[in-house]
């Protein structure tokens, strides 16, 4: 049986940490398990946020957690009750040390965005406003591969995502439309360097342009 769902980020920074300790790499199948196949919320925030970590600045992971928060972002917009991860996602795995580490440099930002966030308008978190969340979540995962070529850059979506994924898990519609007003100026700042990055016209662009 699954553990309850977590309701803070501390909840789900504590069961991650928990999971560490039971071997030397923890799978995605492994914190399916333990969250529950509900938990929407943790799932989008849990590696919008380890891409804030030195784990982000692994070449490709960006994308890759962009591409795992998408799966689970168009699940919700489509209303599925559960969520599902093909088996090769589910094996995906971390080293347990490199959790650990992760988990204790978030510690810090998960207080203190349990401190700002407390249930209101729960509206914003069902029904047709999920879709919207959804949606904001999708367009913001666009943003990261290109970001990527930047250092640091695609952490400010990713950040915009991981407020979004706080709000599904502890219910909270007034964090809902703060995080929305932040993925506006999350895009556009990202718009902007992405822009200036490709038409600096030196040759230091993305490399694709």
């Amino acid at each position: 049986m699954p553990h309850k769902e977590p309701t803070s980020v501390s909840d789900v920074l504590c069961e991650l940490d928990e999971l560490a300790t039971h071997g030397d790499t923890v799978c995605v199948a492994d914190v399916l398990d333990d969250f529950g196949g509900r938990s929407f919320g943790p799932f989008i925030m849990i590696p919008a946020l380890l891409e804030i970590t030195p784990v982000g600045g692994i070449p490709g992971v960006p994308t890759a957690l962009a591409l795992f928060i998408a799966l689970i972002a168009g699940q919700l917009l489509l209303g599925r009750e559960h969520v599902w991860m093909p088996q090769f996602v589910q094996q995906r795995a971390v080293g347990s040390k490199k959790l650990h580490k992760s988990v204790r440099k978030l510690r810090g930002l998960g207080d203190f965005l349990d401190r700002h966030s407390e249930g209101r308008l729960e509206g914003l978190t069902q029904g047709p406003a999920i879709k919207v969340t959804a949606l904001a979540i999708l367009a913001l995962c666009c943003t990261v591969p290109p970001l990527e070529f930047l250092p640091f850059a695609s952490s400010i979506p990713m950040l915009a995502i991981a407020i979004l994924g706080l709000a599904l898990t502890v219910r909270d519609g007034a964090l809902v439309l703060g995080a929305l007003i932040f993925t506006a100026i999350a895009t556009a700042i990202g718009i902007a360097m992405y822009v200036n990055s490709s038409g600096s016209g030196d040759g230091s662009g993305l490399p694709f342009f």
